[in-house]
């Protein structure tokens, strides 16, 4: 009988990729492609020319990380695992990889030169594509009882493998504290809500980001400045959110799925059918509708086909086992 925590990181894990796996095949394709053709099922091939249930490398990069936990978790280790994944297929679906951001290849060439993994990551403007956020889920589970300050530097050291700017930074831990609060059993809407508080305490107190930085996440603190009037992220319509590669978009997209559709289904085909980068908004929120609505509500028919459904089974078995709360 799986625990409590294995039933959470479990939901996790597959809501993640069966998000990502809905996605694969309609990657890149526009919001009025899926107007016209909305996703409602696993398809198969379309754009990375794969079989139905197939994850990408944001579902790679995620197994990595939690691979990495089960054994104890370890940054040099987990630098490891990705340029293993990158190089020879380690934790892809069927054994090659056929989907790999820019920013994430660049910065496991430079792993695999020697450079530090806390050096690795691109940290500049440019450099805040999501392929940090779509993989960053499982540190939440080794995170969740640390103080404050404790999870944002864990989270730092882990998104900067890849993504160093405080940007991409900040998103990852917002995502981390709204899942965290899902783990300790909120509502989504409490949970919504006492993320924006403990972020916006954590940002004043600790200067950790400049105001500026702070204002481009205006949609999801709400934070109150001039000349901004704020609006409720669930106020914005299916229009006014972008779904693309921009690791806040990819945020903003996520939360406001999640917030607006009240089962799994409903909200992880939202997040695909916003169109442009689906594989990853879906795995992003899929880990979150995952965790909030358990494992029970993902679809059977999607979890028949997902790719090596039975290896994620067993890795959320081995971090609870490492874990062992």
């Amino acid at each position: 009988m799986p625990t409590a925590l294995e039933t959470q990181i479990r939901a996790a894990l597959l809501g993640l990729a069966v998000g990502d796996a809905l996605g694969v095949p309609v990657e890149f394709q526009s919001r009025a492609a899926r107007r016209l053709d909305p996703v409602v099922h696993m398809r198969a091939y379309g754009t990375h020319n794969q079989p139905a249930g197939t994850w990408s490398d944001d579902a790679s990069l995620t197994f990595c990380l939690a691979e990495s936990i089960a054994r104890g978790y370890d940054l040099a280790d987990l630098s490891r695992r990705f340029i293993n994944w990158y190089e020879y297929g380690y934790w892809t679906p069927h054994g090659s990889v056929f989907d790999v951001g820019v920013a994430t290849a660049a910065a496991i060439r430079r792993l695999q030169t020697g450079v530090s993994p806390t050096k690795s990551g691109g940290a500049g403007d440019y450099d805040n594509g999501n392929g940090s956020l779509m993989r960053i889920l499982p540190l939440v589970f080794i995170s969740k009882h640390l103080p404050i300050a404790e999870r944002f530097a864990k989270t730092c050291e882990v998104s900067s493998v890849t993504h160093a700017h405080i940007r991409s930074v900040l998103t990852c831990f917002i995502y981390l504290e709204l899942a965290r609060h899902l783990l300790l059993g909120s509502s989504k809407e409490e949970a919504y809500q006492k993320m924006q508080q403990d972020i916006n305490e954590f940002c004043v107190t600790t200067g950790v980001a400049s105001e500026a930085e702070i204002r481009r996440f205006h949609r999801i603190l709400e934070t109150p400045y001039e000349g901004y009037n704020i609006r409720p992220l669930t106020s914005y319509s299916r229009e006014e959110v972008d779904s693309g590669g921009y690791v806040i978009h990819t945020l903003e997209a996520a939360f406001w799925c999640l917030l607006r559709h009240d089962t799994f289904v409903e909200t992880v085909l939202a997040a695909v059918n916003l169109g442009d980068d689906t594989d990853t908004t879906g795995a992003v929120v899929g880990g979150l509708a995952g965790i909030y609505y358990s494992e029970a509500a993902i679809p059977a028919e999607w979890l028949a086909v997902l790719a090596r459904r039975p290896d994620i089974e067993d890795l959320a078995a081995r971090v609870a086992t490492q874990l062992h709360e």
